[in-house]
């Protein structure tokens, strides 16, 4: 269990609902939840539990009807309406990493990260610098001037880690992020994001069905029907 710091995302009361009438759906029922810097938090769950419509309203891409969500203590969203930016706030506050790692594959590895920078308005040397710290960091500095299909798939989830830590995000939401590896290239992808996590000050929250790496969590959560509920870490 890493020390853990301020605050980074916080979210009280979600409900998202589906269809209306007898057929509705109620996606999310009720959900409440609060994650902190250098935390990462895992949530498991079966399919149609609510999993991805979560994560979508955590990160502020389909804001559920009913609820609050607030990011760095800040309340940003309110019953489905932005009371800020969202889009600023998910290009300076939050990253993300997918199943596949979705690089530009005209673009070398360095140069995914630096447009993550750029896209912020981040550009000239320190932009170059924060790119070229954060491949270091992943040890990835021998495979900077590579293009996509040029790396391998454990290779390429690292470089979309570096690129969703590029701009030093409250907190970073990776859906799935070990589905396409091998169990030990899964280990690794985790392990990085909780060494990312502890050494950047940066929430992770990982959606997964691989309980091979739940040992590595701070916290883990579990969906079904809508509804949240923490499970005691695994040791």
């Amino acid at each position: 269990m890493s020390a853990l710091g301020a605050e980074a995302l916080r979210a009280e009361g979600l409900v998202k609902t589906y269809g209306s009438g007898h057929t509705a759906l109620r996606a999310l029922d009720d959900v409440s939840i609060s994650t902190r810097r250098g935390e990462v938090a895992a949530l498991l769950g079966p399919s149609g539990a609510g999993k991805s419509t979560l994560l979508q309203a955590l990160g502020l891409l389909s804001l559920p009807e009913q609820g609050t969500i607030s990011v760095g203590g800040r309340v940003v969203a309110v019953d489905g309406q932005a009371r800020e930016d969202l889009a600023a706030i998910r290009r300076g506050g939050m990253g993300f990493v997918f199943q596949k790692a979705n690089l530009i594959p005209f673009l070398t590895a360095r140069e995914n990260v630096l447009l993550a920078l750029q896209i912020n308005g981040r550009v000239g040397a320190p932009a170059a610098k924060r790119a070229d710290d954060l491949l270091g960091y992943l040890e990835l500095t021998e495979r900077a001037a590579h293009y996509p299909a040029m790396l391998s798939g454990g290779e390429q989830q690292r470089v979309s880690i570096a690129r969703a830590l590029a701009n030093e995000p409250a907190v970073v939401f990776a859906d799935e992020p070990t589905a396409a590896l091998d169990k030990k290239r899964g280990r690794d992808v985790i392990e990085l994001l909780g060494e990312a996590a502890h050494d950047h000050g940066t929430s992770v929250f990982v959606v997964t069905h691989d309980h091979r790496t739940l040992d590595l969590f701070d916290t883990i959560y579990e969906m079904e029907d809508g509804r949240l509920r923490p499970q005691p870490p695994v040791s």
